[in-house]
Parts: structure tokens; C-alpha cells; sequence
């Protein structure tokens, strides 16, 4: 039983479908986990000021994480691994004891100097913050620069076995990730406060990174601490610096806005927290998985100057991040307060707290397709060695976040008619502050920018990448279309029928009204003979059914 679980979770994974539903599957559990972890902070902490110091004390350690971490990355080493393992299986055990010793020299320096300026920087980021506040948040920082050191390695390891088709092991590690803060929570939180849920995210961090520890051993690629090839790593740092800086842009938005958020009532930032998170379950479930899943498969298309089936595999992966990502969002902002109820509504997490984080929820994720196919742009140039023009597009689209964020802000407060606007359109009337909506409204527009001019900018590098996909987007627009109007109707026939004062019943006519919803969508896409649905189908038989596919489009293997 032992070796059948071993086996299982170390075999290699090569369709690109099967990759990403296993990639799916497990994100999908992650993301359960990480609802739970949610609800269990609403439950205790709600929407309130505790919530708001942990979120704030996160920035800094996810900054450094994001940023240092990145020479480690998928989308930097897997290039590297697959080029030193076609030199010969001595060549890549000296690269990976060499970018290890690198990396553990560097991320520990880098923690060790955030330590120590951390009172500075907190002061700087946290302005609304009161003495105490600040003082908490900085002593929950020190705790969480743990978490880049540990996780990072567990990228460096990450790396190794995406490589060599490992998804399963690879993708249980944020499952045990968020396990180990639903851990803290349960058994920390009630008696520590927020400390006990940064302790859970020590003990994640260590979950996640000894969940591939048997496998790199297997490989015999764990790494060692050796004498440094200058040489080698400059190579690598030349290929990361532009990536690691153009993930910086990402960060440095998430801490303006947090930052924004600070000055705001307090609860705000925790209103950020929880939409952000419940933003990301589409997000994981689908431009991750898939774009994870086409990394190895591009680098090694590109490496062989296979140029055709390179742009063939992008062209499949964006085909099914469309096909998925647009009925969901439909679903998604129709049912927002439902899953937010559902999910969140417990314990010190009111109503108002559900309305708010409701109309976050649905401005942060009408940009969903968008972040999914930034995803696989991203890899898609970076699997070409391609990392400048990436860098300066995010560049541009972070400028544009912060001037629509900040002068957002500000005129929410000089209009009175904005004000009112916004809470109608909304549903958020009578509500004290709900100026923390700009936020969402301002990333996602910048965040539709990035992703228009990256297609833009692959196109032109790419000539005859968007070829076919617009009979996709056509299917996809159509069943949301679909989909967003069944729901609405749904949702008032069911309304009637329920209590929707308890959990129960908002449950109810929320799952109901989702099912019948997707079922017409589905009718929809079948209607149009949808080529996504008939693939879709023909890999979940292969993979679970086991029956034998007659033909295979080239284009998805």
C-alpha cells in the first residue's frame, strides 16, 4: 500500500490535460483548506483590526519572498535543469548544489537585513497604523521572514520535479502549506491571537518543502552546500533579474494598496484579505494549473527550436484558460454574496463584512481571465528566454495601478455622486466606508491593460499565436452570457424557498441556482458542437475511464 501511495505520488505526468486537471485536483484541495483557514479567521478575528495587523505583517516576508525567491523559481530554473541534465547527470547535480549554496547565502542575508529595518519600513508602509499596532505588526513580520528561507527551498526543489513531470508531489505541497496554518489556527490562534496563525505558517512552510524532499532524493538531486561557481550563477541571475524584478511590480502593488487600505477604516485591509484570497481559488484552479502544466513542455519546444509546436501548446493552454475562466466569472459575480455567506459568514464576520467583501469579491474577479492568461504569457516568454519585455510591460501596468488607485481614492471622497454610485451599483448602501472598493476596481483595470498588451506583445513575437482562438472566446462568451442570466433568474425563483437568514438555506439557493446555471451553460457549449468540451471529455475518459482515444489533437498533447 506504502509503494502504491509513493508511486502514485512520484510518477511522471506528460498530457498536458491530464497535468493540469492533476494540478486542478489538488489546487482545488488547497484551496479547500485555505476556505477553511478563512472562515476559522473570519469565525474568530472577523473583519477587523487583529486581521488587519496579520495581513500587514505578511507584505515584507511575502515581498522578499516573491522577489529573492525568485532566482529559485519554476519559471528561471526549469530552463536551466533541462539544458544541464542534456550535459549529463553530473553537470545538473553541480548546477543545483551551486544555485542552492547561492540561495541559502542570499535569502538568509537578505531576512537577516529585513530584521533589522523592519521598524523602519513598517512606519513608511503603515501610516494609519497607532503605535501599537505598528509595534505588533513588526513583531509578526521578524516571525514570518521564516517563511521565504523555508520556501524558497522547497522552490528550489519544486523546480527539480516539475522538471521531471512530477506534478502530483509538486502540487501537494501548498495542500500540506495551508494545512500546516489551518493547524496553527486550530490550535494556536484562540490563546496567541494572530502570532498563532503566523506559527501555522512556519509549520506549513516546513509541510510544503519536506513533502519533496523524497522525491529530489529519489532523483538523486538533493542539494548540497559546495564552493560557489561565480560564473554559473551569473548566468542565472542575468536570466532572473529581469523576472525577479518584474514580480517585484506585483508585490510592491499588493503593498500600495494594502498600504491605501491602512489609511481607510479599520477592516479594510482585512476586506482586501479575504477577496483577494477567494479571488485566487479560480485563479489556482485554472491559469496555474494550466500554465504550469505547458512550462516544461514550451521550454523543451523552444530549446529543440520547435517553434510550431511551441506556439501550438500556448495556443491550446490560453484555449483552455478561456474556455474555463469566463463562465466561472459569471458565476462567480452573480453569486457573490452566497459564497461569501457560505464560506465566511461565521461568528465575527457580520453581514456588512459579507457585503463588502461581496463587492470586492466581484471587482477583483472580473479580471480573473486576465491574471490566468498573465500567468501564461509570463512562462510563455521566459520559456523563450525572453524576461525584459515582460519586465517592462508590468511596468508600465503598475504605474497605471498606482495613479488609478490613489487618485481613485481621492476622488471617491471629493464626490459625493461617486460615493452613491458606487454603493447602488454595488449593493453596499448604508454602509460607513466602503471607499476600500476602489482598490479591487483600479487592479483590475491595470490588470486588463497587462494582459491586452502581453498578447499584443507574444503575437508580435510569435506571428500566428491567436490563430483559432476566437471561436473559443466566442463559445466561452456565449455560455457566460448564458450562464450570468440563468443565475439571476435562479437565484429569485430559489430566493422564496429557503430561509436565507441561516447558513442552510443561503447554501441552498446559492448551490441551486449555480447548478441550473452551469447546466444551461453546458446545454449552450454542446449546442455549439464546443471543440474545448469534446477534448475536455476525451481526457477525463482517457485518464479516469480508461478508454482509448481513437484521435488526439496534437495541439493539447
Amino acid at each position: 500500500m506504502v509503494r502504491k501511495i509513493l508511486g502514485f505520488l512520484y510518477k511522471e505526468t506528460k498530457s498536458l490535460n491530464q497535468a493540469a486537471f492533476l494540478l486542478g485536483l489538488f489546487s482545488f484541495l488547497s484551496q479547500i483548506l485555505g476556505l477553511l483557514r478563512d472562515r476559522l479567521l473570519a469565525h474568530i478575528f472577523g473583519a477587523g483590526q487583529a486581521l488587519d495587523i496579520y495581513t500587514a505583517a505578511f507584505r515584507i516576508p511575502d515581498f522578499i519572498f516573491v522577489t529573492a525567491a525568485s532566482i529559485v523559481s519554476l519559471s528561471v530554473l526549469i530552463p536551466f535543469i533541462i539544458n544541464e541534465e542534456s550535459k549529463g547527470k553530473e553537470s545538473l547535480r553541480r548546477f543545483v548544489d551551486n544555485i542552492f549554496s547561492f540561495f541559502a547565502i542570499f535569502i538568509v542575508a537578505i531576512s537577516v537585513l529585513a530584521f533589522f529595518l523592519m521598524p523602519f519600513a513598517a512606519k513608511i508602509l503603515f501610516k494609519g497604523f497607532n503605535p501599537s499596532e505598528l509595534a505588533e505588526t513588526i513583531f509578526l513580520s521578524r516571525v514570518l521572514l521564516l517563511s521565504p528561507i523555508i520556501l524558497g527551498l522547497s522552490n528550489l526543489l519544486g523546480s527539480i520535479t516539475q522538471a521531471y513531470g512530477r506534478f502530483t508531489v509538486y502540487a501537494l505541497a501548498p495542500v500540506l502549506y495551508n494545512a500546516g496554518i489551518v493547524l496553527g489556527v486550530l490550535v494556536f490562534a484562540t490563546k496567541l491571537g494572530v502570532l498563532g496563525v503566523a506559527l501555522g505558517v512556519i509549520i506549513g512552510a516546513l509541510f510544503h518543502v519536506f513533502i519533496q524532499v523524497p522525491s529530489v532524493m529519489s532523483l538523486g538531486l538533493f542539494p548540497r552546500l559546495r564552493f560557489i561557481d561565480w560564473k554559473m550563477i551569473k548566468n542565472v541571475v542575468t536570466i532572473s533579474l529581469p523576472r525577479t524584478l518584474t514580480l517585484s511590480m506585483s508585490q510592491l502593488s499588493a503593498i500600495f494598496l494594502i498600504s491605501l487600505a491602512s489609511l481607510m477604516s479599520a477592516g479594510s485591509i482585512s476586506v482586501l484579505y479575504f477577496s483577494i484570497n477567494l479571488m485566487t481559488a479560480p485563479l489556482s484552479l485554472i491559469g496555474v494549473s494550466y500554465s504550469l502544466a505547458a512550462f516544461p513542455t514550451l521550454s523543451r519546444n523552444f530549446k529543440e527550436r520547435n517553434f510550431e509546436a511551441f506556439k501550438n501548446q500556448m495556443r491550446a493552454t490560453a484555449r483552455f484558460i478561456i474556455f474555463w475562466s469566463l463562465p466561472l466569472t459569471a458565476l462567480i459575480v452573480i453569486l457573490r454574496a452566497q459564497i461569501v455567506r457560505v464560506l465566511l459568514g461565521s461568528g465575527q464576520f457580520g453581514w456588512e463584512d459579507t457585503r463588502l467583501v461581496a463587492a470586492a469579491l466581484a471587482l477583483f474577479i472580473i479580471s480573473s481571465l486576465s491574471q490566468s492568461l498573465l500567468l501564461l504569457f509570463m512562462r510563455g516568454f521566459y520559456s523563450a528566454g525572453f524576461t525584459r519585455k515582460p519586465f517592462f510591460i508590468n511596468l508600465v501596468s503598475t504605474i497605471v495601478l498606482f495613479f488609478l488607485a490613489w487618485s481613485s481614492v481621492k476622488l471617491f471622497y471629493a464626490s459625493e455622486f461617486i460615493r452613491h454610485w458606487t454603493a447602488t451599483v454595488l449593493r453596499v448602501q448604508n454602509l460607513p466606508d466602503t471607499a476600500v472598493l476602489v482598490l479591487p476596481l483600479a487592479f483590475s483595470l491595470a490588470t486588463i491593460l497587462n494582459s491586452v498588451i502581453l498578447w499584443a506583445a507574444f503575437e508580435r513575437e510569435f506571428p500566428g499565436f491567436s490563430r483559432g482562438i476566437a471561436r473559443t472566446l466566442f463559445d466561452s462568451l456565449g455560455a457566460s452570457f448564458i450562464i450570468g442570466v440563468v443565475a439571476y433568474l435562479a437565484l429569485k425563483i430559489f430566493g422564496p424557498l429557503f430561509n436565507t437568514a441561516t447558513l442552510p438555506g443561503i447554501f441552498a439557493q446559492g448551490f441551486l441556482s449555480g447548478i441550473t446555471a452551469l447546466v444551461a451553460g453546458v446545454a449552450v457549449l454542446l449546442a455549439l458542437k464546443n471543440k474545448e468540451l469534446s477534448e475536455i471529455w476525451d481526457a477525463v475518459r482517457q485518464k479516469f475511464v480508461k478508454t482509448r482515444v481513437i484521435a488526439t489533437d496534437p495541439e493539447i498533447v
